[in-house]
């Protein structure tokens, strides 16, 4: 396989014909995200001849394009007979890499979403506390306090994994998964918590629920929340979510 280091200290790797992959270290950290998010950012400000899209993750980010479209531009502009579209992207985003001013403090999106906690929203909330010795009242508090960053959005469509929950109430996956999960749960998998956007089965401990919607599929971008959000939750009563959520469905 073919790879290149950059003077950014990341690595270029093929994907298939029509894509390649960033890697920029091997584990979660603002840094990594920050460099991820510039790059894509950069990326897309000024794209190249037949870029498609970028896809950010945790440590990575991947990169689509027209294999076709790539060497059409280059034979055009430097009437060269062969290329290959890997080495002609890969030397563009070295080029980014190597002029991008990393320093510069990333501007975030702040999210509020509003939560209704435990109950038949929350099964685990209770779950939760005890694991801890804690309240639900305390588990709640702990939660709605925080300031999440979405590192990436996956496994599901609009699926946020966000960074940045308290050891005090990080909590391991269930044993064993629930094969469906209402749309607009709220849970907590280890160090992380999320919103599952519509209903899948998934193995995360389930404190509450949003009425928002998170996928939204008749929009562009479909998710209510993209890589590099900061998210806030609020606690509201079970009234407010049933109100919530009848305006969402009259949408």
């Amino acid at each position: 396989m073919n790879q290149t280091a950059t003077k950014a200290s990341a690595v270029i790797s093929p994907l298939g014909d029509s894509a390649l992959v960033i890697t920029f270290g091997d584990s979660i950290q603002y840094d990594i995200h920050k460099q991820i998010k510039t790059c894509k950012d950069s990326i897309e400000l000024k794209p190249f001849p037949g870029f498609v899209e970028c896809v950010p993750a945790f440590t990575n980010l991947t990169i689509f394009y027209n294999p076709l479209e790539v060497v059409a531009a280059v034979k055009k502009k430097e009437k060269k007979e062969f290329v290959s579209p890997f080495e002609v992207v890969s030397s563009i985003i070295q080029c980014k890499l190597e002029n991008e001013q990393t320093e510069k403090e990333l501007n975030h999106c702040t999210v509020s979403i509003p939560v209704c906690y435990g109950g038949e929203y929350g099964p685990d909330l209770e779950y939760v506390a005890r694991h801890h010795n804690l309240t639900t009242e305390e588990v709640i508090s702990i939660h709605s306090e925080g300031e999440y960053l979405a590192y990436m959005i996956g496994f599901a469509p609009g699926f946020p994994f966000l960074g940045g929950l308290s050891e005090r109430i990080a909590t391991p996956r269930r044993p064993s998964p629930r094969t469906s999960i209402p749309a607009g749960s709220v849970g907590i998998a280890g160090m992380q918590t999320g919103v599952y956007p519509i209903s899948t089965p998934g193995g995360w401990q389930l404190i509450g629920q949003t009425p928002i919607k998170l996928f939204l599929p008749e929009q562009n971008p479909p998710s209510l929340l993209q890589a590099g959000d900061i998210v806030k939750f609020k606690p509201i009563s079970k009234e407010e979510y049933q109100e919530m959520q009848a305006k969402e469905g009259e949408k």
